[in-house]
């Protein structure tokens, strides 16, 4: 079915660009979740992930060319389309390839099961910003780690801007948010990951650290990358509780990078040595 839609204030609209984030989520009944996913190639990869889509919003010169082996997916599914400038004020930017889907969350892992056969893991310890969120994950996905575990108090990586930037890569890379009952941060989740096999790395800027080049770290069979929230860093408990603190060499009087661009640098490094 393909619609039309001709005014910005039309129902069909509501959520792609009436609903929050938090109502997107709805925490209270988690398995009505949605999330929007922006771009074919991004909407492809939420598909191949198994991501069930419940409606399609894009130009309508869209429907018979970019969008085309996508539809051809999901029969059935509501199309919804509109001219470039009501998508423009949807989204509050160019939209890239003129194409959103509204989508069901997949049901959330549980760490055992996204931690399953890992040997390189990244820990986000309440990375709030979902632009850090999304580029950690596609410097994840590209640079051999195996899965991701997340505190409650971050950002998901399911909100809008975290899928966009990471390009979809949070539907190719296994993860999960600890759940705050049963594997509470940082107590209960380190003693889950010491229980896995893991070896923990700690990234913070201390006198005790080791560098990011230490054997140690490239000889570790199972090693999980802990990296904490933008400005503050990692908790001192979670530091305390890890068996290094590392850093990254720096120059030029710089004393740190954005956690997204540690990121990169400690999984390209630490994941690599990994796959030799």
């Amino acid at each position: 079915m393909v619609k039309e839609i001709e005014s910005y204030e039309a129902p069909e609209l509501d959520v792609f660009c009436r609903l929050t984030e938090n109502q997107l989520l709805n925490r209270h009944e988690p398995e009505k979740g949605i999330f929007i996913a922006e771009s074919p190639r991004v909407i492809e990869r939420a598909l191949d992930a198994g991501c069930v889509p419940i409606s399609f919003l894009m130009e309508r010169r869209h429907v018979e060319s970019v969008a085309g082996s996508i539809l051809e997916r999901c029969p059935g599914v509501p199309v919804y389309t509109a001219e470039f400038d009501i998508l423009t004020k949807i989204t509050g930017f160019q939209l890239t390839r003129g194409m959103l889907c509204a989508m069901y969350r997949p049901p959330m892992k549980s760490a055992e099961e996204v931690c399953r056969n890992a040997k390189r893991i990244a820990v986000l310890e309440n990375v709030v910003n979902p632009t850090n969120v999304g580029a950690i994950f596609r410097s994840a996905a590209a640079l051999h780690m195996d899965a991701v575990l997340l505190t409650p108090e971050g950002s998901n990586p399911l909100y809008r801007r975290a899928i966009r930037v990471s390009m979809g890569t949070v539907f190719q890379i296994p993860w999960t948010i600890l759940d705050k009952e049963t594997c509470s941060w940082p107590e209960a989740g380190m003693r889950f990951l010491r229980e896995q096999g893991f070896q923990t790395a700690a990234m913070a800027l201390r006198k005790d650290t080791v560098s990011i080049d230490d054997p140690r770290l490239q000889e570790a069979e199972k090693l999980a990358v802990i990296l904490g929230t933008e400005g503050d860093g990692l908790s001192e408990d979670t530091i305390a509780a890890c068996d290094y603190t590392i850093r990254i060499p720096m120059s030029h009087g710089v004393d740190s990078l954005n956690v997204a661009a540690a990121s990169a640098v400690a999984f390209w490094q630490l994941g690599s040595c990994a796959r030799k």
